[in-house]
């Protein structure tokens, strides 16, 4: 579209180009602003991610090296424990550890209740001493001269 062209003149070839390519420019210039203004926001959050990222991987290293000093002090005292805990895991391997539930379980059935009658005998023969032991005393005492 030739603006010139309602005012009666001739077309120039190129200049309706020419225009439209000024036309282009300067609304990309006007949006300039805006852009860099975008771009300068962009910026500093990648700033403040960088900034977060480098506290955070510090912190990693803290404690990846209070791990490393944790297990330098464990490693040779859990690797004194291998001979006893294969021996242990041999024992536990035996089929007889298999039988010791219900061997538990039939002394409890079984034996307490006869180490509770035991109890309860030894509790009566307590009392009974202690009656012979008292009516020895006295009889004791009846006997002795009065002073």
């Amino acid at each position: 579209m030739d603006p010139f062209r309602s005012l009666g003149m001739p077309r120039i070839p190129g200049l309706s180009e020419l225009l439209t390519l000024l036309q282009n420019q300067t609304e990309a210039l006007a949006q300039l602003p805006r852009t860099l203004s975008d771009l300068n926001t962009a910026v500093r959050d990648l700033i403040t991610a960088t900034t977060v990222a480098t506290e955070t991987i510090a912190s990693a290293q803290r404690t990846a090296e209070r791990l490393e000093t944790l297990v330098e002090e464990l490693e040779e005292p859990v690797r004194a424990l291998r001979p006893g805990l294969e021996r242990v895991g041999k024992v536990l391997d035996d089929p007889v550890i298999d039988t010791v539930p219900d061997t538990l379980r039939r002394l409890s059935e079984d034996v307490l209740p006869l180490i509770h009658g035991l109890r309860q005998a030894s509790d009566r023969v307590g009392s009974v001493a202690g009656l012979l032991r008292r009516r020895g005393r006295r009889e004791d005492e009846d006997e002795l001269p009065p002073i």
